[in-house]
């Protein structure tokens, strides 16, 4: 039995909804049938009632929801109790932030606060968005940042977490330069010469923010795909390499910008081809009984005042 499935179990019995719980837990609601389903087999019992809707809970399954409040609570206690146990921990604040952010946001970010808000010990947890967004749920880090945009928002329940706004970001299509310093390759290209586009992998979450810019432009776009992955860094040194245009975050060709081996590959006579995303801080929301790191705290006190004193800085 694996904890995830009481926790599962618990935000089914609460939200009386498979689809609304498969959200929330960030899975697709076939996955999330299935591990309530193997939860059922652990137990020998069914746990939910499905000829109701909204779903119920079957006799064995209040049951079981009023032992896994008390066993899910006792396990955080314990880890809270294990992590005490080791200094480092405690003033050690944990970050889970997609590669992309990891890369390009996070180092600058991190040293710009050490100079405004003080040094302070950090551990940095590298992942795709959605484990980075698990890593949070699952209680295996402090803060968790990542891009937001309204048109993919992330589904955390606003009674359990809190967020702030860390700035902005803006994603725009590059290409390396020639000669002439202009782009090798300027949108929108041609109908029988599509320019080569170094895209990113399947379900990244800036290739769905990519996909809505071109969904959107005013006109049509000629691009043959060439090349992807799902980190922006790999396509920024594809780029580089003269191999076609990507889309890609400013904080991560900024410098290239300035020294000229990055320009914009925008139309010359169309403007609006990119995407405006915030950058933002999320933690899960202190109870009463919990012992809140001493400087996590304190961060997260000064990040709001941030948000709430001086608005959004662009990235």
């Amino acid at each position: 039995m694996e904890t995830k499935w009481l926790e599962d179990f618990v935000s089914l019995a609460e939200t009386r909804s498979f689809s609304r719980s498969a959200q929330l837990r960030h899975v697709t609601q076939p996955a999330f049938s299935r591990r309530i389903q193997a939860l059922e087999a652990w137990a020998g019992a069914d746990l939910v009632d499905r000829s109701s809707y909204p779903t119920r809970l079957t006799p064995a399954g209040k049951t079981l929801y009023d032992q896994a409040l008390e066993m899910l609570q006792a396990m955080q206690n314990t880890r809270a109790m294990l992590r005490a146990h080791t200094s480092a921990s405690r003033d050690m604040i944990e970050f889970a932030v997609p590669h992309t952010l990891a890369f390009t946001f996070f180092p600058a970010w991190v040293s710009s606060l050490h100079e405004k808000f003080g040094p302070f010990k950090s551990r940095l947890i590298a992942l795709n968005v959605h484990d980075a967004v698990m890593r949070l749920v699952e209680g295996g880090c402090d803060l968790m940042i990542a891009y937001h945009h309204a048109s993919q928002p992330f589904q955390l329940d606003t009674d359990r977490y809190e967020m702030v706004n860390l700035g902005q970001e803006v994603l725009s299509p590059y290409s390396k330069p020639d000669a002439d310093g202009q782009p090798l390759f300027r949108l929108p290209g041609r109908a029988g010469q599509p320019l080569p586009y170094l895209g990113y992998a399947p379900g990244a979450y800036l290739g769905r923010m990519t996909e809505l810019i071109l969904k959107e432009s005013g006109a049509a776009i000629h691009l043959e795909r060439v090349y992807e992955t799902d980190m922006a860094e790999g396509l920024k040194a594809m780029a580089l390499e003269g191999h076609g245009v990507a889309f890609l975050p400013h904080s991560a060709v900024k410098k290239d910008v300035r020294a000229r081996k990055l320009v914009s590959a925008e139309p010359a006579d169309q403007s609006g081809m990119q995407i405006v995303m915030d950058v933002r801080a999320y933690r899960e929301k202190p109870s009463a009984k919990e012992t809140q790191k001493g400087t996590a705290q304190a961060l997260w006190t000064y990040l709001q005042g941030l948000g709430s004193n001086q608005g959004l800085m662009r990235i």
